[in-house]
C-alpha cells in the first residue's frame, strides 16, 4: 500500500486525524437516522466545522465531493452492510460489500475505505463474511493504493444489550480482533474503546506499526467525551472516529473544534471544552 492518500487523512503537524462518521443509514436501523435525516446539510455543516476526514456510505459521498474547493475533509468510503443492529435480530443475518468496492472509492476520490471485522456472540456466519469482504477487499485494495481501514467490533448479545452498537469492552477480546485486523491486512483500524481505559496501550501495542484510530460509540456528555479522548491519545492511538456525538450535538462546529484543538494543538480537557460549554 503506498501512503499517499493517507496523506491526505492525517494531520500534516499532529500526524492525528478526527474522521466524522454519518454512514449509519447503510444500516437500516430506524434510531440510527436521527439528527442525520438531510444528508445535505449535515455534510455541509461538517465541511465548515472542518474535520480532517468524513466518513460517508456510497450513495452519500456526492454532498461531500461534489463541493468545490481544496481544503474540504477528505473522504472515508464504507465498504460494506449488514443487518446485525436491530433488536430483536433478522432471522437471517447478512454482511455484504459494495461490488467494486475500491474501484467505486477511486472514482470518488476517497482516501480510504472502510470495512467491518463484527464479532457477534452466537453468530459466526458473520465473522466469516466480514473476513472474505475484507480478503476481497485487500487484494483489490492493494492493486489501486486504496488505504484499508478494518472496524474490529467486539460485539454484546444483541437481546441483553437492547440493540444498537453493543459495544462490549472487554480488553481481551478487543485486542484479539485487532490483532485479527492487522493480520489481515489492515492499513488502518478502527477500533472500540475498552472498559478500562487504563489498559488501552495494549491494543496500541498489538496494533503495532498500524494506526489506531478510536470509535465514539453512543452519545455520551462533553466532559466523558473528551476525557475518553484525552486517555486514548495518551495511551497512543493516532486518531478518533466519532459520530453521533458530532452530528447529533447541538453545537457540531464547537465539538468539533474542541476535538481538533486536543488532536492537532495537544489542548487539555478543560480547554477544549471551553471551546464548546457543558451541554444542559
Amino acid at each position: 500500500m503506498t501512503p499517499y492518500r493517507l496523506n491526505r487523512l492525517f494531520h500534516p503537524t499532529s500526524g492525528r486525524l478526527l474522521d466524522v462518521a454519518v454512514d449509519h443509514g447503510f444500516f437500516g436501523e430506524a434510531s440510527f437516522i436521527a439528527g442525520i435525516e438531510d444528508m445535505r446539510s449535515v455534510v455541509h455543516t461538517l465541511v465548515a466545522a472542518g474535520p480532517d476526514a468524513v466518513q460517508l456510505t456510497l450513495g452519500q459521498a456526492r454532498h461531500l465531493q461534489s463541493l468545490p474547493g481544496k481544503q474540504k475533509p477528505a473522504l472515508v468510503l464504507r465498504t460494506d452492510v449488514a443487518n446485525v443492529y436491530n433488536n430483536p435480530l433478522d432471522e437471517v443475518l447478512f454482511s455484504h460489500h459494495v461490488p467494486h468496492a475500491i474501484e467505486e472509492a477511486v472514482r470518488l476520490d476517497a482516501a480510504a475505505v472502510c470495512v467491518n471485522l463484527m464479532q457477534l456472540p452466537g453468530h459466526p456466519e458473520v465473522r466469516e463474511a466480514n473476513i472474505r469482504s475484507i480478503l476481497a477487499l485487500r487484494a483489490e485494495a492493494t492493486r489501486y493504493g486504496m488505504p484499508l481501514m478494518i472496524e474490529p467490533l467486539v460485539m454484546q448479545d444483541n437481546a441483553r444489550a437492547g440493540g444498537g452498537y453493543m459495544v462490549d469492552g472487554d480488553i481481551d477480546r478487543i485486542v484479539t480482533l485487532v490483532r485479527q485486523a492487522v493480520e489481515l491486512g489492515a492499513d488502518l483500524i478502527k477500533a472500540d474503546p475498552s472498559d478500562d481505559l487504563r489498559q488501552y496501550a495494549r491494543v496500541i501495542e498489538v496494533a503495532g506499526d498500524v494506526p489506531v484510530l478510536v470509535r465514539g460509540g453512543g452519545r455520551v456528555d462533553d466532559r466523558t467525551l473528551l476525557e475518553r479522548t484525552a486517555a486514548v491519545l495518551d495511551a497512543g492511538a493516532r486518531g478518533i472516529v466519532y459520530g453521533r456525538n458530532v452530528v447529533q450535538h447541538r453545537d457540531p462546529a464547537g465539538i468539533t473544534a474542541a476535538l481538533l484543538s486536543m488532536l492537532h494543538d495537544g489542548a487539555g480537557v478543560d480547554q477544549a471544552l471551553a471551546l464548546v460549554g457543558e451541554e444542559s
